[in-house]
């Protein structure tokens, strides 16, 4: 099943159905307004909702019209939590060798996390729109998950069995603001600006055998000014899969319906896959030449996201420009 919102001038927008192929949708005003309330309630709703998505994919929907990924919010505009892990620990291992520190073992035994600010998520197709480019404005092209109700303290099996979609995101960083925020020593605030996800969230049936392991086995597609600079492999290289990311959230609390958890920035080791964030490509010419050749973002630049499962995209993609406020 793919879920959507519609814009409609309100800040939780319109939940609407899209069919596998992403070209019509529904809305599901009868079922559920907004995505968040079917979240609530979803092992009652949840059918309900797939009876339209079959109604829609079969050409039996009465009420279908075209979707338009521009016409959509994120697919939870808002959310209770936001929490980005790191679970591509080859990211973090370059970064650290960029600037000639070393990798503490922990790293390799328990996920990096950060809570996120989740009361202002962009849709698919938003402008970035930011003060100052000297910032350092960075895309990171993730992978996350949308959770039911999981309890504190839940395992990483249970967990797994509480995870209700899948969608990608662009957890954009102000790379030059970071370190001044990290030597603080208490977490990212000004250097992270609003998420971006994609046009659609999907159940993890819809991802077939690509959906193994608490994880996606396909890769993930970056193009930055129309050149395409990054397809790692979302299964590969991933240390911590999702179920061990949300068992690592729920240590010691609830984690509530509604709650998204990403991946962090995708990356393999092999560097012929591209990468998945501009700094990350930075780091590789640190490390090879002493100083990094390739710039962050400018106003005007743009960044397309998306995911492809035999030439089809899965959840639509993010297609965004970056503008001076």
């Amino acid at each position: 099943m793919k879920l959507a919102t519609l814009k409609d001038g309100t800040r939780d927008g319109q939940l609407m159905v899209v069919s596998r192929d992403l070209k019509t949708a529904q809305l599901a005003d009868g079922v559920a307004r907004t995505l968040q309330r079917a979240l609530d309630d979803w092992s009652f709703i949840a059918p309900q909702l797939d009876t339209i998505y079959q109604d829609l994919n079969h050409g039996r929907a009465r009420r279908s019209f075209a979707f338009e990924p521009a016409n959509c919010m994120a697919p939870l505009p808002r959310a209770f939590q936001w929490a980005d892990g790191s679970a591509y620990v080859n990211h973090v291992e370059l970064v650290r060798k960029a600037r000639g520190a070393e990798m503490p073992a922990s790293f390799w035994e328990e996920p990096l996390m950060y809570q996120g600010g989740s009361d202002d998520f962009l849709g698919p197709t938003d402008d970035i729109v930011l003060a100052r480019q000297e910032w350092g404005i960075d895309f990171e092209a993730e992978v996350c998950v949308i959770t039911d109700d999981v309890p504190m303290g839940a395992t990483a099996d249970q967990a797994h069995q509480r995870i209700r979609l899948l969608m990608l995101a662009n957890d954009v960083s102000l790379r030059n603001l970071i370190p001044e925020e990290l030597a603080k020593g208490f977490g990212f605030v000004q250097s992270k600006p609003a998420t971006s996800f994609s046009p659609v969230a999907v159940t993890p049936d819809e991802l077939g055998d690509a959906w193994k392991g608490g994880k996606v086995h396909l890769p993930l597609l970056s193009t930055w000014n129309g050149e395409l600079v990054g397809k790692p492999h979302a299964g590969v290289d991933m240390v911590f899969n999702f179920p061990q990311l949300i068992a690592h959230l729920a240590k010691s609390r609830n984690v509530r319906a509604g709650s998204i958890i990403g991946s962090g920035t995708v990356s393999n080791k092999d560097a012929k896959r591209g990468y998945s964030c501009i700094a990350e490509q930075r780091c590789l010419e640190m490390i090879a030449a002493g100083k990094p050749s390739t710039p962050f973002m400018a106003f005007g630049d743009t960044i397309r996201i998306d995911m492809l499962d035999d030439g089809k995209s899965v959840f639509g993609a993010i297609a965004q420009t970056v503008k001076q406020a």
